[in-house]
């Protein structure tokens, strides 16, 4: 019977998400494994793979459809039992010209003993016969998908008969061959159809200024939401220290002299994630959620690290930032921010955590504050080192470098004195850096 394929919940919180695209259409023959579509999520696009094989018989939701609500069915598959099932209702419809009985057996039994095809298998539609993943792969390989002998079912391509063959094989298209195309897509009216408004945005619309619209994403919009409700719901109170970083930095670079064989460079940032896990263990009154009549005590720092990204921010967590080494911090980081901006990453992977770090001082930032990932009461915010007059221990004057950090807190969960300890323990984690290896 057919199969329907559902929405799936890509993260324990998914309750929607957004078909971005199809990687397949209907008629295509899938594999359990084959990418069938790409979903965007609120904070990433994850590939839907499928658990059953058989063709693509409907697609029930378009690509580009947002708020799909999760459970929706958005597509169907027909197995191979379907299919045998079809050929004897396609056998009893009225043929035009009725040709004779024809001899059984004896014209379907070569068929067996066919020997396997020197060169791709071409369909009815003058299309290679291959699987999805198959053809993202070549695709990337530069191969070229008709010059590949098949080992699937009936000839059918699949994975490994595309990384067995040479690259660079695919012929390349001539620059004029989108013209046809191009100018069908120009009818008229068609591509002129104007954006649907909603009423709200009209109301703010000076339409006086040339303009366009755009349509949030769902990574957009959980952030204007989250950050909202925290505005709303979390009395914020910032605390400030301007740190020195002298030996901080030149704890860095003693520390890379001893780590470039192993091949891991350690950043600024890898050292204040540790140092700040650090001092959440210290200050545990502040590694907290506020839960309404209770609160949530944390005994380990997972600390949620900002990464831009286009279209919006993803916080990936470093987990026990404060037991982990300084080599496996960066080694963690270098990872998670590669995935984030690639969209890679799993829901677990940026889900939680328990406070979490912003960094702009690469941008030249000097200050600034931040608001705070909700359900977390503590996020520090990280503005650019440089050098600045300073009052040396000796009370003389002299030139260091140093940064602010400014700390936001959840005031309903955190008091005022418990964020100033934090930020003391931070800023001398930072200004005594032997603590972050000892």
């Amino acid at each position: 019977m057919p199969i329907p394929l559902k929405m799936p919940a890509l993260s324990p919180t998914m309750q929607e998400g957004k078909l971005a695209r199809w990687l397949v259409k209907v008629g295509d023959t899938v594999q359990s494994g084959d990418i069938l579509a790409e979903i965007e999520t609120d904070k990433a696009t994850m590939e839907f793979e499928a658990v059953d094989e058989g063709t693509i018989a409907s697609i029930a939701v378009a690509a580009g459809t947002d708020a799909v609500k999760v459970g929706t069915v958005i597509a169907t598959i027909t197995g191979e039992d379907d299919a045998e099932a079809a050929k004897p209702a396609a056998a009893q419809q009225p043929a035009a010209v009725a040709a004779p009985a024809p001899s059984p057996p004896v014209a379907s039994a070569p068929t067996v003993q066919k020997p396997a095809p020197t060169t791709a298998v071409i369909g009815k539609d003058h299309r290679v016969i291959a699987s999805p993943l198959a053809k993202r792969i070549a695709t990337r390989m530069g191969v070229d998908l008709a010059a590949v002998p098949g080992t699937g079912p009936n000839g059918r391509i699949v994975r490994a008969d595309v990384e067995m063959a040479t690259p660079g094989t695919a012929p390349v298209k001539p620059a004029t061959q989108p013209a046809a195309a191009a100018v069908s897509l120009s009818a008229p009216a068609a591509a002129q159809v104007p954006v649907a408004m909603a009423e709200e945005t009209r109301t703010l619309l000076d339409d006086r200024i040339p303009h366009t619209l755009q349509k949030l994403s769902g990574m957009r919009k959980t952030i204007a939401r989250r950050l909202a409700q925290s505005m709303q719901q979390a009395p914020h109170i910032y605390l400030t220290v301007d740190i020195r970083l002298d030996k901080l930095l030149a704890l860095r670079i003693e520390l890379n002299e001893v780590l470039a064989k192993s091949g891991v460079k350690l950043s600024v940032n890898d050292m204040l994630i540790k140092a700040l896990g650090k001092a959440l263990v210290e200050v545990p009154a502040c590694n907290v959620t506020f839960a309404g009549d209770e609160m949530i005590q944390y005994s380990r720092a997972d600390i949620s690290v900002a990464v831009s990204i286009p279209g919006g921010l993803i916080t990936p967590i470093v987990q026990d930032a404060s037991g982990r080494s300084l080599a496996a911090i960066a080694e963690s980081m270098k990872d998670l921010g590669a995935r984030a901006r690639e969209g890679k990453l799993a829901p677990g992977e940026y889900q939680g955590g328990t406070a979490s770090l912003s960094n702009m001082g690469m941008m030249g930032i000097k200050q600034f504050t931040a608001v705070i990932n909700p359900p977390q009461s503590t996020i520090l915010a990280i503005g650019a080192g440089d050098k600045r007059p300073w009052v040396m221990p000796d009370g003389t004057l002299g030139v260091a470098n140093a940064m602010t950090a400014t700390g936001s807190f959840d005031h309903r969960a955190v008091d005022g004195a418990d964020g100033a300890r934090l930020m003391a323990a931070f800023r001398e984690l930072c200004e005594k850096p032997l603590g972050l290896v000892a």
